[in-house]
């Protein structure tokens, strides 16, 4: 994964509405232009990072970029699942990623039950790589410096 850390922006759209209401776990989704723009050595999988709406607060996140095989989806998506509670949607708002580590690659389940299990153990993997200190150091370099000094790929800052 030598795209790692990626930082990414783009509006939040309307997914496929599975997240919130079958799952209990909502998702931030990226439209096709920044699903598309993604780096090729981005394979499909589930990653970890941090996001940011707006101009918010910067939160831990979980990521799946691919084709959601449990769902038989068409087309490529991100769905960024901030470890956050939100009181209301934010459609509309720009949503500012960085990537900075891969959890497992994408995988098809036997059932819902285990998907969600699945989500909630990468959720817990996520919370604890992201409290590793060279990670919290990355969220530093890219959320505190302003937009001008971000830039994509390896070897960002």
């Amino acid at each position: 994964m030598s795209a790692l850390p990626y930082f990414c922006r783009g509006e939040v759209v309307q997914g496929f509405g599975r997240g919130s209401k079958q799952l209990g776990i909502p998702t931030a989704n990226f439209p096709e232009e920044v699903v598309n723009s993604l780096p090729s050595d981005l394979t499909t999988g589930i990653y970890f990072g941090w996001a940011c709406v707006g101009n918010g607060d910067v939160h831990k996140m979980v990521m799946s970029i691919g084709w959601n095989p449990f769902y038989k989806n068409i087309k490529k998506s991100a769905e960024t699942h901030i470890i956050h509670t939100y009181d209301n949607d934010f459609y509309g708002e720009n949503l500012s990623v960085l990537i900075v580590g891969y959890i497992r690659p994408e995988q098809n389940f036997n059932s819902l039950d285990d998907l969600i299990s699945a989500i909630r153990s990468d959720i817990d993997k996520a919370k604890e790589q992201l409290d590793l200190p060279e990670f919290k150091e990355l969220k530093d370099r890219f959320f505190n410096n302003n937009e001008s000094n971000v830039i994509h790929g390896p070897g960002s800052g």
